[in-house]
């Protein structure tokens, strides 16, 4: 779904936090060999100055764009562009002590001293960052990508993307159109598909990205490529042939050594990238704390009424087919799962792609009385006050998951998916989301879920994540007044 700008998926903000922490070791370090102790801190303005450096460091970096390309840089310009940063950052601080008066104050030898030992050190944590993103290159751990060609220009395709994978893409086979070619490999990379099979192998093998490149004049498949846009699926074209997509995001950039013309649902700076995953470190963060203290009075109230585990996990599908154990509070009885089948006929949203009652036997303290009344206990509390979901916050913090996305289905929901409903798992699954304050008890229709999921993805911004929050709670505490 998002696509960054200037060369793919390059997590910035890993380089960003590392430089933060790179400076704040050469303000310590600067300060100990000045001989004023290890304690830089304990002096108000020395206190001052290492928060603005943070602030001026993070400044230059988005102002000057100094981590631009910073996978494909050698070495040597990799250092030119760490000095130029270093002393822009000086620079900035030396300004900051002068307007505020207190630059006599301020060791000279610590200061110099700290922008050499943050060239150096900055340089060489960068340096070891990239060795090791590139060995994960190697080892296919970050993109994959799937090249659909033609048989006469396949080998060539294969081995530029071999030879210019600054992208970090797991090169995860090949798609030859016009010959069956299924099974034989390419420079070593396996044929995988045909033009008929080609969208329904990158679902069932969950494919990041595709690059398309085609020989001759002939205009690409059009029909694959629709096929392709359906799932969801981000679509790389060279520019040669190419067709403008409507209701598309679209946006040149570089993928091995072509220049393509990228489509997508939606395109995302790597600013906004970077404050949606900063958002979601702060608020795991917090909903962690808040999930030892929530702990503390659900978990003896779960455990008598239903002895077990205090904590359910379960494997989930996440971004582009990724699975992941997602943690709830249990709000179930420990035989939930082997009773589901039983009640799937009573599945308001009439088939196996999503599940959802009215009232559920299997959650814990639901009984239907004699009368035909309904008794609920711990379990649906839990869930009406959506105390149950707080777990989760620890799967934002790993990076699962993100605060505000699409509901993380089972794998045997997804194994149900036609094209158009893997769209919708373009994103991070999320604890809240479009569908969920738009009436989640009302929509029993699979295909509205999945349409309100891909106008969440198609018009994604930080703006619609803050409104989908602020609904969220506001649904929380309307439940909760009248309970």
């Amino acid at each position: 779904m998002y696509r960054k700008e200037s060369g793919g998926w390059l997590k910035h903000y890993d380089f960003i936090l590392l430089d933060m922490i790179c400076l704040q070791v050469a303000f310590v370090l600067a300060y100990a060999f000045s001989g004023y102790g290890w304690n830089p801190y304990g002096t108000l303005l020395y206190r001052n100055t290492a928060i603005f450096l943070e602030l001026a460091d993070v400044v230059v970096i988005f102002s000057f764009d100094t981590l631009k390309n910073v996978l494909k840089r050698g070495r040597y310009r990799d250092f030119v562009i760490t000095v130029q940063h270093s002393v822009i950052v000086g620079a900035i601080t030396i300004l900051y002590l002068f307007l505020i008066q207190e630059g006599q104050e301020y060791s000279r030898l610590s200061f110099i001293l700290m922008i050499f030992l943050y060239i150096g050190l900055t340089y060489l944590v960068r340096e070891f960052r990239k060795a090791i993103l590139k060995k994960e290159m190697e080892e296919g751990k970050d993109c994959s990508l799937m090249i659909i060609t033609t048989k006469d220009i396949a080998e060539n395709v294969v081995r530029n993307m071999q030879e210019h994978n600054y992208a970090r893409y797991m090169i995860h086979g090949v798609a030859v159109i016009d010959s069956d070619m299924i099974g034989q490999e390419i420079c070593g990379v396996p044929v995988v598909a045909n033009e008929e099979s080609a969208p329904m192998y990158i679902c069932q093998e969950w494919i990041d990205e595709v690059l398309v490149v085609t020989s001759g004049l002939d205009s690409y498949p059009q029909e694959l490529l629709d096929q392709l846009m359906e799932t969801g699926v981000t679509v790389h074209l060279t520019l040669a042939k190419v067709d403008n997509v409507p209701g598309k995001k679209q946006l040149v950039e570089r993928v091995g050594n072509y220049t393509v013309l990228t489509t997508s649902m939606n395109y995302a700076s790597t600013r906004a990238l970077l404050m949606k995953r900063l958002m979601d470190i702060a608020a795991g963060i917090v909903g962690c704390i808040l999930t030892g203290i929530i702990f503390v009075f659900v978990a003896p109230a779960i455990y008598i009424a239903s002895p077990g585990p205090i904590f359910f996990s379960q494997e989930r599908v996440g971004k582009n087919g990724k699975k992941f154990k997602m943690y709830k509070f249990r709000s179930m009885y420990m035989d939930a799962e082997e009773r589901k089948a039983e009640l799937m006929a009573q599945n308001k949203l009439g088939d196996a792609k999503m599940f959802k009652m009215d009232f559920d036997p299997r959650v814990i303290g639901n009984k239907i009385l004699p009368d035909g009344s309904h008794k609920t206990g711990i379990g649906d509390f839990i869930r009406r006050t959506s105390l149950d979901e707080f777990p989760q916050f620890f799967n934002v913090l790993k990076g699962d998951m993100s605060i505000v996305g699409t509901r993380p289905p089972l794998i045997s929901e997804t194994n149900l998916y036609e094209l158009h409903h893997r769209a919708r798992l373009a994103i991070k699954p999320g604890i809240t989301g479009m569908w969920q304050v738009s009436g989640r008890s009302d929509i029993t229709d699979f295909e509205e879920v999945v349409r309100l999921d891909k106008e969440y993805i198609n018009n994604w911004n930080l703006g619609l994540d803050i409104k989908i929050l602020f609904k969220t709670v506001l649904i929380v505490f309307k439940k909760e007044g009248s309970m």
